[in-house]
């Protein structure tokens, strides 16, 4: 029993992790071994105190002896001094170590999670994102660590106690380990029977978190529309999904320390049943007998309470196998064995028998033909949902193709390194991101280390001077986050100052004005105008009249190309669906 007690305590998950964990812990081992080496002493000193009380038994309470009456106590105080600086040395090495070792995966969780494809972010939520790449983390590590920590420190505490308990007699030892193993015997049920819990309490908590992130990017959609009750019902139900898994929880672990309480209480019952018979037929001394006593409770008591204790490890391994199963993963669109470099687009962008589905057997594009020439402006247009946009997002590879190939250059862009290929693509979407900073800031994102005459060119061609000059601090004004201090036309032109500044030799316009009233269209135009020149321009336009100048348009309507040519050739063509979409509109 006792194998099979210490094979499910010390699992193959500990070993595992902690292969795993061991690069992260490597920088800091010195001092992550300084603090473990420190919990020996912490918890060897416990036997002290149990130890020096049967002299003081035997010699100052039986024999009435004062010889012991001052330096044992002194003892005693001074070594629990010790033991009190020695356990703040080991609380501050373990939050030091934990802390950095949790920024240290925290990065290169970052990492990973910006390098993940858009369909990874298409299924998760912030609140998934922000609970398994931070919240796991700090589980996982300071969680491991300080357990570690207190597990360490009531082993060695534990050895030194059993110790003492043979000390004084070996009879009562071994009824006090039998008893201890059998109180130990619940925690092999705890991984199993919290593990299904854990899993759906992830995601119940996850939701928590973005229903405050909803709340606060849709806090004027909630009060112009009067969402309050509608919203406070939403959270009020995933309150309860969380209450109910918390208790789910209790009841499958919450006896598992009153068990344990109750069966060290027999232990102890047993102990001082046979402990007054060995002391009167003279086996041990009273000493003996209040040695093994104390060191006994001083034994059992931490004991009754590891199983709380035992949750938290379990619930910390469990935390650090997701974020391993984060780091393991591989990002669905990502470079092939030996990718090459996109120096230059010097010929023809090509789709070839291009095929798309997000979802399985639902295609969004169906064997999709299109040649596009260096220089060319090329213009999608067609019916909302029809593959317009999926089209150009295809391009940078936000998604992979699922068939056919997209050629640059003549070769498929799968074999183009993701960020040569990415660099030579400037992208203005149509509600375009801006981070918490500067306009210059911003600015600089296309290009980090443009000179003060390359910000005021993509400044003046953007049509953002007018404006910048305005302000009292110019370029370094603060915007705010995503940009909410700044109006639609303003955030496009920073977007377009952005793609200026980037220099990249094919430009993608996702309906980069369709959201913007005439006015500010109007500037936002010109911007466009100037950001086009001499660069192969993708346009995914819903305003028709943005397009007419476009070398080629290319109608698109359920995943498939029913038409291209100039907005002449169309709109001349018998029974033409852009005809018919232009004249609707003109309407």
């Amino acid at each position: 029993m006792f194998a099979k007690i210490k094979e499910k305590l010390v699992s193959t998950h500990f070993v595992t992790n902690y292969k795993k964990m061991w690069p992260y812990i490597k920088p800091y081992w010195g001092r992550g071994l300084t603090s473990v080496l420190i919990t020996i002493p912490i918890g060897a000193m416990d036997a002290v105190i149990a130890w020096s009380l049967k002299p003081y038994m035997d010699v100052v309470m039986v024999e009435k002896s004062t010889s012991f009456v001052g330096y044992i106590p002194l003892l005693i105080i001074i070594f629990s001094c010790l033991q009190s600086l020695l356990n703040y040395a080991a609380t501050y090495l373990n939050v030091w170590v934990g802390r950095k070792i949790a920024n240290d995966v925290k990065m290169v969780l970052f990492d990973r999670l910006m390098q993940s494809e858009a369909t990874f972010f298409d299924k998760m939520t912030s609140g998934q994102i922000v609970f398994r790449y931070n919240s796991d983390v700090d589980s996982a590590c300071n969680g491991l660590l300080s357990n570690l920590k207190l597990f360490t420190t009531r082993v060695f505490s534990s050895l030194s106690l059993i110790a003492v308990l043979f000390y004084n007699s070996w009879q009562l030892a071994i009824i006090a380990v039998v008893i201890l193993f059998c109180a130990l015997y619940p925690l092999t049920t705890v991984r199993r029977k919290i593990k299904a819990i854990m899993d759906k309490t992830i995601f119940s908590g996850a939701a928590v978190i973005s229903h405050f992130n909803e709340t606060f990017n849709g806090n004027r959609i909630i009060a112009s529309y009067n969402l309050y009750d509608y919203q406070g019902k939403r959270f009020r139900e995933t309150l309860k999904s969380v209450f109910k898994l918390g208790i789910k929880m209790t009841q499958r672990t919450g006896m598992m320390s009153p068990l344990m309480h109750f069966i060290v209480s027999l232990g102890i019952a047993a102990v001082i049943w046979l402990g007054n018979y060995l002391i009167v037929n003279h086996q041990i001394t009273p000493g003996n007998f209040v040695s093994f006593i104390t060191a006994l409770i001083m034994l059992y008591n931490p004991i009754k309470s590891i199983g709380n204790n035992f949750n938290s490890v379990q619930l910390a391994f469990l935390a650090m196998e997701r974020v391993f199963n984060l780091m393991e993963r591989l990002p669905a669109v990502r470079n092939c064995g030996n990718p090459v470099k996109l120096k230059n687009v010097s010929g023809i962008i090509e789709y070839k028998n291009v095929c798309f589905e997000y979802l399985k057997n639902k295609p969004v594009l169906k064997n999709v033909n299109l040649k596009i020439n260096v220089g060319e402006t090329v213009a999608f247009v067609g019916n909302s949902g029809g593959g317009k946009t999926t089209m150009v997002n295809l391009l940078p590879r936000f998604y992979d193709v699922t068939s056919g190939e997209i050629l640059i250059n003549g070769k498929n862009i799968k074999n183009y390194d993701l960020f040569s290929l990415r660099d030579n693509i400037a992208i203005v979407f149509q509600d375009n991101f801006l981070f918490a900073g500067t306009i210059r800031d911003n600015i600089l994102l296309g290009k980090e280390n443009a000179s003060k005459e390359e910000i005021e060119h993509a400044v003046e061609a953007a049509c953002l001077k007018e404006f910048v000059d305005s302000l009292e601090k110019g370029w370094d004004t603060q915007i705010g986050e995503r940009g909410v201090l700044l109006s639609g036309g303003q955030k496009q032109r920073i977007a377009i100052a952005r793609a200026f500044i980037k220099n990249a030799p094919i430009v993608i316009l996702d309906e980069a004005t369709s959201a913007l009233d005439n006015k500010a269209e109007a500037v936002v135009q010109k911007a466009i105008d100037n950001l086009m020149k001499d660069r192969t321009v993708f346009i995914v336009a819903h305003r028709l009249s943005t397009v007419r100048n476009a070398d080629k348009i290319v109608v698109v309507n359920y995943g498939e190309i029913v038409e291209e040519g100039t907005h002449e050739e169309l709109l001349a063509k018998e029974n033409s669906v852009y005809a018919s979409l232009y004249n609707s509109q003109l309407r």
